[in-house]
Order: structure tokens, then C-alpha cells, then sequence
């Protein structure tokens, strides 16, 4: 949160690394802060499906999920030469460097929720 990206990019990000993982705790934490900022439900739920998404979510936006996409699949990706160009065409050197130390953190979050058995919020509700 203090590499300058802004907050609901880095939260978008999570999510959706979230996803990837599987980590349920994380995905109801990101939910709700996204909401908490005002960001719609339908830009929340389409996360999974941002490449299909149209203009909903923006170039940036864009860049960033497919870079946490391909850095959070590493083993399969090998995170390509092109996957890096992309990310340098529409961030700098900083923000890229930023981008991928809160994708690696967050990639490391989800492994201790699911490792400890994180209930989410959500459900300690019921």
C-alpha cells in the first residue's frame, strides 16, 4: 500500500490473486475492502474475467492483473519475456518492481490463511 500504486488497483490485484489460490479468506478480506471503497459489485465479480470485461477495467488495471496472473503461476508461465514488456509498456521500472514485491506478498498471505485454516469473515458470521 505504500508503493504509490493506488489502493484499489493493489486491492483488484489481490483479489484476484485470491482467486488463483483459492484462498477464501483473502478473496472475502478483498472483497470487502473494495466495496468499503466504493468500487461496484460488478467490476468485483468480474475480476476472474477482466480480459473479457470491455472498458470496465482500465489499462493500468488491465497491465497489473495480467501481471499478477502470470507472476502468481510462475511454475507454469516461467513469467515470459512478453508478459515483462507488457507490464514496462504501461508502468515504470518502480512500479513494476512495486507491483511484484505486493504480488509476491500477497501470493504468501494466501499460502498462510489456507495453510492455518483461516475462516473468513463471512463465515464466522453464520
Amino acid at each position: 500500500m505504500q508503493s504509490g500504486h493506488p489502493a484499489e488497483l493493489i486491492d483488484l490485484v489481490y483479489r484476484r490473486i485470491s482467486q488463483i489460490n483459492n484462498c477464501a479468506y483473502c478473496l472475502d478480506m478483498h472483497t470487502s475492502d473494495l466495496l468499503k471503497k466504493g468500487v461496484k459489485i460488478e467490476k468485483i465479480a468480474l475480476v476472474q474475467a477482466w480480459a473479457e470485461a470491455g472498458q470496465l477495467f482500465g489499462e493500468r488495471e488491465q497491465a497489473a492483473l495480467a501481471w499478477a496472473e502470470t507472476v502468481t503461476r510462475v511454475s507454469e508461465t516461467g513469467v515470459p519475456d512478453d508478459a515483462f514488456q507488457a507490464a514496462r509498456a504501461v508502468f515504470e521500472e518502480k512500479e513494476v518492481v512495486d507491483l511484484t514485491i505486493a504480488i509476491g506478498l500477497m501470493n504468501v498471505y494466501n499460502r498462510m490463511a489456507i495453510s492455518f485454516r483461516n475462516t473468513p469473515q463471512a463465515g464466522l458470521e453464520r
